[in-house]
C-alpha cells in the first residue's frame, strides 16, 4: 500500500440487549475529480483493506464516485447530468455489489439522477447489497444544478440507529437535532468543504448538544465525537492513515442539553426571517 493511502476506522460498540461490536471505516482520501472508474477502484482497494482490519460499515467523504464536482463555479450542467446516475445506475450497482461481496455496510457519496433533477446524495447499501438508505443534501449552498432534499431519515440498523448529514447541512443545527429527536445515536457526516478548527468545534458541538456520536469523514479530516463532545478518534498531519477508536452506544446518548429541551416555547423558530 502506498505511504499516502491508509483508511481512517473506527469500532463502534452497539447499545443492545446484548451488545455487539461493529467497526465504521471512514475513508480519508481524495477522489478523482470526473473519473468515476478511477474512484470506484480507490473505493474497492480501501474497503477490501478495511474488510480486512475488521471493519463492518466503510464511509466515503461527499461526492466521492465523481470527485465532488457539483461545487465548480462554472459547472457545466450537461456534463453534470453526464456523469450523474441513478441508484440502480451501472456504476452504482458495482457498489452495491461490493457491499453484498464485503458483506458490509457500505456509505458513497455520488451524484444521484433522479427523473430530470440532480440530487446530492448518500446511499447506504447493506451486506445483502440492498438499499439501507438514501439521504440527499437538504442545504446544497451554492450547488448549481443540485436539487435539495427534504427528509431527514433515521434507520434502524444491527448497529443502532443512524442518520445522515451532507457537509453544509451540519452547519445549521436544527438538521442534527431533528436527527436526534427521531432517535439517532450515530450521525454520520460524509463531506468536502470546510475542515478548519471551527468546524472541528461545531462538530464537537453537535454531538453534545444532541448527545450523539459523530462520525464526520472528509478527504482531509475525520473525526468520531462522543455524546459529551468529547473526539475520541481523529486524524494527524496532512496525510491518509488509519485511526481507531471503540465506543459504546450506552446511557450517555440523548443525555446532554437535549433533555432540557421546551418545545412548547420555540414556535418563534418557524418565522422567516
Amino acid at each position: 500500500m502506498p505511504k499516502s493511502a491508509a483508511i481512517l476506522i473506527f469500532t463502534l460498540t452497539a447499545f443492545a440487549a446484548d451488545p455487539q461490536q461493529f467497526t465504521v471505516a471512514g475513508l480519508r482520501v481524495v477522489p478523482d475529480r470526473w473519473d468515476k472508474e478511477s474512484n470506484f477502484g480507490k473505493l474497492d482497494r480501501f474497503a477490501r483493506q478495511a474488510v480486512a482490519k475488521g471493519a463492518d460499515v466503510v464511509v466515503t467523504p461527499e461526492g466521492f464516485l465523481d470527485g465532488y464536482v457539483a461545487n465548480d463555479r462554472d459547472l457545466d450542467r450537461r456534463k453534470y447530468f453526464a456523469i450523474a446516475e441513478p441508484l440502480d445506475g451501472p456504476m452504482m450497482t458495482r457498489v452495491r455489489n461490493l457491499a453484498r461481496e464485503l458483506k458490509i455496510h457500505l456509505t458513497i457519496g455520488f451524484p444521484e439522477l433522479r427523473g430530470d433533477r440532480v440530487f446530492n446524495s448518500a446511499a447506504i447499501f447493506g451486506p445483502d447489497g440492498g438499499v439501507v438508505s438514501l439521504y440527499s443534501k437538504t442545504h446544497c449552498g451554492g450547488e448549481l444544478h443540485n436539487t435539495e432534499g427534504t427528509e431527514f431519515p433515521v434507520i434502524t440498523t444491527p448497529f443502532g440507529k443512524w442518520g445522515t448529514l451532507i457537509c453544509l447541512d451540519r452547519q445549521l443545527p436544527e438538521t442534527s437535532r431533528i436527527l436526534a429527536i427521531k432517535g439517532a445515536q450515530v450521525i454520520l457526516v460524509p463531506s468536502y468543504g470546510m475542515y478548519s478548527e471551527i468546524n472541528d468545534v461545531m462538530m464537537r458541538t453537535r454531538a453534545y448538544e444532541n448527545g450523539v456520536y459523530v462520525a464526520f469523514v472528509h478527504p482531509k479530516r475525520c473525526l468520531i465525537i462522543d455524546p459529551r463532545g468529547t473526539v475520541v478518534a481523529s486524524d494527524t498531519g496532512d496525510v491518509d492513515q488509519i485511526v481507531t477508536a471503540t465506543i459504546k452506544l450506552d446511557s450517555r446518548i440523548g443525555n446532554g442539553p437535549i433533555r432540557a429541551r421546551r418545545p412548547e416555547i420555540y414556535g418563534e423558530i418557524l418565522n422567516r426571517k
